[in-house]
C-alpha cells in the first residue's frame, strides 16, 4: 500500500510533477464562467482554457496543469450517497497543440506510479471502441490487454455530437481504480462502468473513475461532417477526492481528511453518530458537502435566488436544512460549517479567507428565510402526501412559491414516501410566472454568430483608446443583417463596423461603449455602440447618415470626447465609491456588477444590510474629499499574480490576461488601487463633485448605490438650489427653513382638518335631528327616507347610523349629492329585517334608476350613480319597496 498523504499534499504532488515536465501552473478560475455564455456555473479544469482549445486567443504556455474548483448540478439530489457530489477540485494536465496521447498516457501512469506509489496491477482502463491506437499505447506503456475495456459514445467520446452540436471533440479514455474483489458488488462480471447494486443499496465502487484523458482531435460542424484538427490537443481530469480516496486507503470521500473535520462538526451538532446508520450517514455526508459547495458557491459571488446560479446555491442550502432537521439539529448550523471549510482550505483558496464574513452573512440570511417557512411547509406537504399516489402540480407550486420548496426537494421528499409529483402541472403553474422561471434560457449558445466574426479573418483590433480618441484606420470588415458584405450605401441602415485600430473603448468592466463617428471622404456614419464580439475584436455598431463604405477604405474613428470624458469620470468614481465603501463598511464589501454611462453610474456590492444615513454621509464625504485632495490616478501595467500580490482588488467572476491595466488613486498614500480595464479622469479633481442619489437592496446580502458625478453633478445641485429658491418664495422662508415651515404648515392643516371635521360632524347631527321629524310608519316600524346635504360618505354615513339609533326600531334611508354623484345609503334595525325588510336589494333597485350599482348586506347597504336629477325619483320609491318587502314576508 502507498504511503498515506494528505489532500493538500496530493493536489501539490500532481501541480510539481506537470510543472517539471514544463507545464504552467494555472491558479483555478471562479465557479462563475466567464465569457462563456453556454455554462452555468464550471465544471471542468479545461473551461477556462476554452479560448486557447478555440484558437482565440494565444496560451501563455502550450502546456498548462491546474487543480480547478468545479461544480455540477445533475447529482444534486444523490449527494449523501457514497459517490456523488456537486462541488469538487479536478486536477488536470493540457496540452494546447502540443503533445498528444502517448505522452499523456506516459504521463499519467508515470505519476500514478512513481509519484503516488499505486501498482500498474490496480488499474482498469477504458478506450472508445474505435480508438485502438489509444488501446495499444496502453499495452506498450504497461497494461495487460485483460485489464482495457471498450465502450461507446456515452461512456469515452467528449464533445459534440454528445454534447452539443459544434466544437472540438474527439475520444477520451478513462483510468479506473480497482479496489478489489473484496469490495463493491462482489459479482463475477465486475469491471468498470459497473451497473451492479451492493447489499447496501448503493451503486457498486469497486472501480473507481479516476483520471479522464481526451484527446481533442477532431472538429464537429453543425452539419454532423467531423474534420481532424490541425493542431490535436489534450484534455484530462482526474477528481482530487477519488484519488484522494485511494491514497488514503477510505471507503468514501467522506472519510477521507477532506471532509473529516465538517463530519466531526456535524456529530457534535447533531449528537448523531457517524457511521452506525446508513440514513443518518446520508444525511450527514450531504450536509458536509452542501456546507462546502455553498461556501465556495458564495465566495466566488453566487447569491441565492429563485433564478440561475442563485437558485442552485439556493437549491443546495436548503436540501443541506432539511437534512440538518432529519439528524435534529436545531438553529443555524451553516456559519459554523463554513468556517470549518474556511479553516481546511482557506490555505490553497485564499479567497475563502477574504471573504469569510460576507459568505458566513449570506448563508445566515439565507437560513433565517427558510427556517421561518421550512416547519409550516413541510407539515403541508406531509399532509398531502398521505392516501395519495401522486402529488399534484398545485400543491408543489404552492410549496415553491410559498414555502419557498424548490421542486426537487417536494419531488425528493415524495418519493420517500413512495409518492410521485406531477411535474407537467406544476410546470404549468411556473410559466404562469416566466419572470422567475431559472436560467437555462439565459445562457445561450451563439456560435452561428461567433462563427461569421470568425471567418473575417480579422483577428484581434488594436485599441488606441487610452491615448486619444481620434485616428486614422482602415475598414477590414463591415457586416450589413449578420452578412460580411464589401460594401454599404443604403442611409438609415444599420451596419457594424471593423477597423484595424480604434479609439473606441469596447464595451466592458461596466462601462459603455463609446459613441462617436466613423467619417470618410465618401461617407458619414454615426456610431452608436461598441462591443467586443469575440476575445480582442472590436465592433462599432452605427447607422448610416450618407454616402458608401467600402471594405480597405481609410477612415476617420472619432469618439464623442464630451462623453468620453464625462465617462471617464464615473468610471474613477465608482472606483473611489468602492474604496470608500470598504473604508467605512468593512473590507467584506467588494463588487458585485457596476454601469458606468457619461450620465451616472451605478455600483453593486455585498452587504448586508441597508446603509444608514450616517454612513451615506461617511462615504460620499470621504469620496469628495479625496476629489479635494486632486490625487493622481496613476495608470500602469503589470502581470495579474503581481498585481493581485501588490494588493490590487479584481471584480470576481472576471477573466483577465496575463498582463493586466491598473488604475491607482494615490495621493502618497493609496487611497483605491484595482485591476481595471477601463478609462478614467487624470486626476481626482476633475471629477468635480460625486452625489450619492440613492442606495437600495438588489437582492439577499447585495446592495446598490446609483450617483453622479461631474457635470451631471453640477447640474443637479443647480437644479436642486433653483427648485428650493422657488419652494422659499411660495413658503414664504428661506431655503434653510424649508423643512421647518412645511412641520407647521402640516401641523395647522392637521388642526385645521380636525377642527373641520368636527365642525362636520356636529352640522350633521343638527340636520339628523331635523329630520327626526319627517318619520312615518309602515306596518309599526318607523321610516326615514331623504334628501340631505353632506360633505362625504362617511358623514352621511354616521348620519344614517346615527337617526337609527334614534327610531330605535325601523328602516333609515338617507341621500345626498357628493362631488356630483348621488350617493344613497340604507341601514335598518333587527325587527324589520326578521319581518322581511333587505336593504341590498332597496340598493340595487334605488341604483337602476340612478342609472348606477349598489348593494350590502340586509342591515346595511349603499347604493350610487351618474344621475343626480333622478335622486328624488329614487327616494320616492323607498316607501313602496319596504311595504313590498314586508308583504312578500
Amino acid at each position: 500500500m502507498p504511503t498515506t498523504m494528505t489532500s493538500d499534499e496530493i493536489r501539490e504532488s500532481f501541480l510539481s510533477f506537470f510543472e517539471s515536465k514544463n507545464h504552467l501552473k494555472v491558479a483555478s478560475s471562479s465557479l462563475i464562467p466567464v465569457g462563456d455564455p453556454t455554462l452555468l456555473l464550471t465544471i471542468a479544469g479545461m473551461n477556462q482554457f476554452k479560448p486557447y482549445f478555440a484558437g482565440l486567443q494565444e496560451p501563455p504556455n502550450r502546456r498548462l496543469t491546474s487543480s480547478q474548483k468545479c461544480f455540477r448540478t445533475p447529482d444534486i439530489d444523490e449527494v449523501g450517497d457514497a459517490t456523488h457530489n456537486t462541488m469538487f477540485e479536478m486536477l488536470g494536465n493540457f496540452s494546447i497543440g502540443d503533445y498528444f496521447k502517448e505522452e499523456v498516457i506516459s504521463y499519467a501512469l508515470e505519476f500514478l506510479t512513481i509519484s503516488m506509489g499505486l501498482p500498474k496491477e490496480d488499474f482498469a482502463i477504458t478506450v472508445h471502441h474505435t480508438d485502438d491506437e489509444a488501446l495499444n499505447l496502453w499495452v506498450q506503456a504497461g497494461i495487460t490487454k485483460d485489464r482495457i475495456f471498450k465502450f461507446g459514445d456515452t461512456d469515452n467520446w467528449w464533445g459534440p455530437p454528445i454534447h452539443g452540436d459544434e466544437g472540438p471533440c474527439g475520444p477520451c479514455s478513462e483510468l479506473h481504480y480497482d479496489f478489489g474483489q473484496n469490495r463493491g458488488c462482489l459479482k463475477q462480471d465486475c469491471k468498470p462502468n459497473c451497473e451492479n447494486v451492493m447489499k447496501s443499496k448503493e451503486k457498486c465502487t469497486r472501480f473507481v473513475e479516476l483520471w479522464n484523458l481526451v484527446f481533442m482531435q477532431y472538429y464537429h460542424h453543425p452539419s454532423g461532417e467531423r474534420s481532424p484538427l490541425p493542431a490535436p490537443s489534450i484534455d484530462t481530469g482526474m477528481g482530487l477526492e477519488r484519488l484522494t480516496i485511494i491514497m488514503q486507503n477510505a471507503e468514501t470521500m467522506y472519510e477521507t481528511d477532506i471532509f473529516k473535520s465538517l463530519i466531526q462538526k456535524i456529530e457534535k451538532l447533531s449528537g448523531v453518530k457517524y457511521g452506525q446508520s446508513l440514513d443518518n450517514d446520508y444525511a450527514i455526508r450531504g450536509i458536509a458537502e452542501h456546507s462546502r459547495s455553498c461556501t465556495f458557491l458564495t465566495t466566488d459571488g453566487v447569491i441565492p435566488s429563485n433564478e440561475g446560479r442563485g437558485y442552485v446555491l439556493r437549491r443546495v442550502i436548503r436540501r443541506a436544512i432539511r437534512l440538518a432537521k432529519k439528524i435534529g439539529i436545531e438553529g443555524q448550523f451553516l456559519k459554523e460549517l463554513s468556517s470549518e471549510v474556511t479553516n481546511k482550505m482557506g490555505v490553497t483558496y485564499p479567497e475563502l479567507i477574504q471573504h469569510k464574513e460576507f459568505v458566513q452573512t449570506v448563508l445566515q440570511l439565507e437560513e433565517e428565510k427558510f427556517e421561518q417557512a421550512f416547519e409550516n411547509g413541510l407539515n403541508m406537504l406531509q399532509s398531502s402526501l398521505e392516501n395519495v399516489s401522486e402529488l399534484s402540480g398545485e400543491i408543489a407550486f404552492k410549496l415553491w412559491d410559498t414555502y419557498g420548496f424548490p421542486i426537487e426537494m417536494t419531488e425528493e421528499i415524495a418519493i420517500e414516501n413512495n409518492v410521485s409529483v406531477d411535474l407537467v402541472s406544476f410546470q404549468s403553474e411556473m410559466e404562469k410566472q416566466r419572470n422567475r422561471a431559472r436560467s437555462k434560457s439565459q445562457f445561450k449558445d451563439d456560435n452561428a454568430k461567433l462563427r461569421i466574426y470568425d471567418s473575417l479573418g480579422i483577428g484581434t483590433t488594436k485599441f488606441l483608446g487610452y491615448e486619444t480618441t481620434t485616428n486614422q484606420s482602415v475598414v477590414v470588415g463591415l457586416l450589413s443583417n449578420d452578412v460580411s458584405v464589401d460594401k454599404i450605401s443604403v442611409p438609415g441602415n444599420s451596419v457594424e463596423i471593423l477597423l484595424q485600430e480604434t479609439p473606441f473603448y469596447s464595451e466592458g468592466g461596466g462601462q459603455v461603449g463609446d459613441t462617436g463617428k466613423i467619417i470618410s471622404p465618401n461617407c458619414e456614419i454615426e456610431i452608436t455602440d461598441t462591443q467586443q464580439a469575440i476575445p480582442g475584436l472590436t465592433v462599432h455598431y452605427g447607422k448610416i447618415i450618407n454616402g458608401t463604405l467600402s471594405v480597405g477604405e481609410s477612415v476617420s474613428a472619432e469618439v464623442d470626447p464630451q462623453k468620453r470624458i464625462n465617462t471617464g469620470r464615473n468610471h474613477t468614481a465608482t472606483h473611489m465609491l468602492h474604496a470608500a465603501l470598504r473604508e467605512v463598511l468593512g473590507d467584506h464589501v467588494r463588487q458585485a456588477g457596476s454601469l458606468v454611462t457619461s450620465e451616472r453610474l451605478r455600483f453593486d456590492f455585498s452587504h448586508f444590510q441597508a446603509l444608514t444615513e450616517e454612513e451615506l454621509w461617511n462615504v460620499q464625504h470621504l469620496v469628495n474629499q479625496k476629489i479635494r485632495h486632486n490625487s493622481e490616478i496613476i495608470k500602469g501595467e503589470d502581470t495579474y499574480a503581481e498585481a493581485i500580490r501588490r494588493g490590487a482588488l479584481a471584480f470576481f467572476g472576471d477573466k483577465y490576461e496575463e498582463n493586466v491595466r491598473l488604475i491607482e488613486i494615490s495621493n502618497g498614500t493609496t487611497f483605491s488601487f484595482e485591476v481595471c480595464g477601463g478609462t478614467h479622469a487624470a486626476r481626482t479633481g476633475e471629477l468635480g463633485t460625486v452625489i450619492i442619489l440613492n442606495e437600495s437592496s438588489i437582492g439577499s446580502g447585495m446592495r446598490r448605490i446609483e450617483a453622479v458625478s461631474g457635470e451631471a453633478a453640477e447640474k443637479m445641485i443647480w437644479e436642486k438650489t433653483i427648485t428650493d429658491s422657488k419652494i422659499s418664495q411660495l413658503l414664504q422662508t428661506n431655503p434653510s427653513q424649508i423643512e421647518d415651515r412645511i412641520l407647521a404648515l402640516i401641523q395647522q392643516l392637521e388642526q385645521s382638518n380636525n377642527e373641520k371635521s368636527k365642525l362636520e360632524s356636529e352640522l350633521s347631527i343638527l340636520s339628523a335631528e331635523s329630520l327626526l321629524n319627517e318619520t312615518y310608519e309602515i306596518n309599526g316600524f318607523k321610516i326615514i327616507s331623504s334628501i340631505t346635504q353632506a360633505s362625504s360618505q362617511e358623514t352621511l354615513r354616521n348620519m344614517g347610523d346615527w337617526l337609527k339609533d334614534k327610531i330605535q326600531n325601523g328602516v333609515v334611508c338617507l341621500s345626498a349629492v357628493i362631488n356630483d354623484n348621488p350617493i344613497v345609503i340604507i341601514v335598518a334595525s333587527k325587527d324589520p329585517i326578521e319581518k322581511g325588510v333587505n336593504c341590498s336589494d332597496i340598493a340595487k333597485k334605488i341604483a337602476s334608476i340612478l342609472e348606477g350599482g349598489g348593494g350590502g348586506r340586509a342591515d346595511s347597504a349603499q347604493a350610487g350613480g351618474k344621475n343626480s336629477n333622478k335622486l328624488q325619483d329614487a327616494i320616492a320609491l323607498v316607501p313602496n319597496i319596504i311595504q313590498e318587502q314586508l308583504n312578500a314576508k
